[in-house]
């Protein structure tokens, strides 16, 4: 629990009109100064924030998720190398709490995401630049907000980016109940666009199909059927124009045999450890293309473009009318940091719940 200081009182600010709350805070930190096993190398630990400078805006965090990647980013196995100590996660949700003199557009109870990357959200209490926040319309939810940045946007680029997609077309995609796949088979939803899901078999798989249909897939597979489905041969749905990949392996190349000429499979993540291989004949006479995907770079390359605002504020209006809902998920207090970090590297359900912090 984070502590207010004794310095505590509230004026009407002349500028701005904005309520300012003076204060100093104790925020609570998830921080950790070696790469390794996250149970064991994270430290939660209390540091003072100071008051805000004057483009500076100070959020009391409100939820912050635990993503694979950040996972991977304390283990040290993912690109980004922040310097230590570190403190972890990517995304959270925040209520200001107290605005810089100098910053126009936010204020006292607005609710904000962070849309800069490596920011290190997991913590009680920060301090930003005002122009790496966004402001959240209040109808968003908590859990919706605080997962927004990575996997919905992941979704929603590779939908829109690699392929022209119009109504009536197919995507398929494999780790169809992962985080990225709910999302991605609402957004085919809300655009009319099947999507044919594909995940590992598992004894309640009954259960995550009759899950993820209702999410708005057109068809879940298992691995073992998708090697001999004729839906697409038979002409129940047409050849995918597109196929999203973040298994690898004989899952890929099982995927992209189903591909349309000139279809393309965008690779975004690697959970088997296994290589994506291409067939040959395949790559020649289909003309299939293989891309990578990585939000981080696509969000570094256009922080100030205008796609990136016209992507929240689509992302936005779907989750206002209900058209997009955080994935499967358990809110877990910040305390239990430990059995969240070890829950999250060992996964256990039919859907594979994600957990976010609360404060």
């Amino acid at each position: 629990m984070s502590i207010l200081l004794a310095r505590c009182h509230q004026t009407a600010a002349a500028h701005h009109g904005h309520l300012q709350r003076h204060m100093s805070v104790v925020a609570s930190v998830l921080r950790y100064a070696e790469f390794g096993n996250p149970a064991k190398v994270i430290r939660l630990e209390q540091e003072t924030v100071p008051d805000p400078a004057g483009g500076q805006v100070l959020i009391k965090t409100l939820g912050a998720p635990i993503n694979p990647a950040d996972i991977n980013t304390v283990q040290g196995k993912y690109p980004v190398k922040p310097p230590f100590p570190a403190v972890g996660g990517n995304e959270c949700v925040g209520e200001v709490i107290f605005v810089g003199a100098q910053v126009s557009g936010l204020k006292v109870g607005d609710r904000v995401i962070p849309f800069a990357t490596g920011l290190g959200t997991w913590r009680s209490h920060a301090l930003y630049s005002a122009a790496s926040l966004m402001k959240v319309p209040e109808a968003i939810g908590i859990a919706e907000a605080a997962t927004l940045t990575v996997n919905p946007c992941t979704g929603y680029r590779m939908l829109k980016d690699f392929v022209p997609l119009k109504a009536g077309d197919t995507v398929i995609q494999n780790g169809a109940n992962s985080a990225c796949g709910q999302a991605i088979i609402q957004l085919c939803r809300a655009w009319d666009v099947q999507c044919v899901g594909i995940v590992r078999d598992r004894p309640e798989f009954s259960k995550l199909r009759d899950y993820l249909k209702n999410l708005g897939a057109a068809e879940i597979l298992t691995e073992e059927e998708l090697r001999t489905t004729k839906l697409f041969k038979d002409g129940i749905f047409k050849k995918p124009k597109l196929a999203l990949n973040c298994v690898g392996g004989k899952n890929a190349l099982e995927m992209s045999r189903h591909l349309d000429n000139h279809g393309v499979m965008v690779t975004y993540g690697g959970m088997s450890r296994e290589p994506v291989t291409v067939p040959t004949a395949a790559l020649i006479f289909k003309d299939l293309q293989f891309s990578g995907f990585w939000m981080t770079r696509w969000t570094k390359q256009n922080a100030e473009s205008s796609k990136r605002s016209e992507m929240f504020q689509e992302l936005f209006g779907l989750i206002e009318k209900g058209a997009l809902k955080a994935p499967a998920h358990e809110m877990i207090a910040f305390t239990d940091y430990v059995k969240a970090v070890s829950s999250a590297l060992d996964i256990q359900g039919f859907v594979g719940k994600k957990f976010i912090f609360k404060f």
